[in-house]
């Protein structure tokens, strides 16, 4: 079994976005995570495709884009030709969801599907087999530094029982409150991307020693 480690670029230091890319990389890390919030969806605001563009640049890892944002559909081909390699969406904010993931992968993109912790699974069952990726936000968007909602780890163990009855291959992503603590548990339950901003970036012993303990944490499980 693998698991993935997402750093999530919204604890990294702004002002020096390549140093933060190119430390998770060196590290080990398998993704970089970029949440794209368009200050509407949820209560904050990030960044749009030239940044996105920018760290396409500067790294070979998989960009894995997190679309926060009212009507997704409108944008999904520019975050792709800026170099996004995972597209993610919120099943709140697509009534064509089979539509979009479909466009999104034309466009030479991963689809993936979001739900926020107080929505139902039921909403994601008919787009399984459609996705490469569901994340369960395990804290409320918007915000990094979040704790994690204890009752999100029976939700991805119901959404890993889910994805096994309908023969799906995709991946459970989970992102909000994720550290050494929270990581063998949401792993257990059936997680395999961790998306992790503050105890990445946030680590005192740095970003090395912060993917290198999350990595130990769930090496159990590998």
């Amino acid at each position: 079994m693998v698991i993935k480690i997402a750093p999530s670029i919204l604890s990294a230091d702004f002002a020096n976005l390549e140093d933060a890319v190119r430390a998770a990389e060196d590290a080990g890390a398998d993704y970089i995570h970029v949440d794209v919030m368009d200050g509407h969806f949820v209560p904050n605001i990030t960044v749009g495709p030239p940044v996105i563009a920018s760290l396409r640049r500067v790294t070979e890892l998989p960009l894995d884009v997190h679309l926060m944002i009212e009507s997704p559909d409108r944008y999904l081909l520019d975050f792709a030709a800026a170099g996004a390699t995972i597209l993610t969406v919120h099943v709140e904010t697509c009534p064509h969801l089979h539509r979009t993931a479909q466009l999104i992968r034309q466009l030479g993109a991963s689809p993936g599907v979001t739900l926020n912790p107080a929505t139902s699974l039921e909403t994601v069952r008919e787009i399984l087999p459609y996705v490469d990726q569901v994340l369960v936000m395990t804290v409320n968007p918007g915000f990094g530094g979040q704790t994690y909602i204890p009752t999100m780890t029976d939700k991805i163990a119901r959404l890993a029982r889910m994805i096994v009855e309908s023969g799906s291959g995709a991946e459970i992503e989970v992102d909000g409150g994720i550290d050494t603590h929270t990581a063998p548990e949401v792993v257990a339950a059936g997680a395999r991307v961790l998306v992790a901003g503050s105890a990445i970036y946030n680590s005192i012993e740095g970003v090395r020693e912060g993917i290198r303990a999350l990595q130990l944490a769930v090496a159990a499980y590998a």
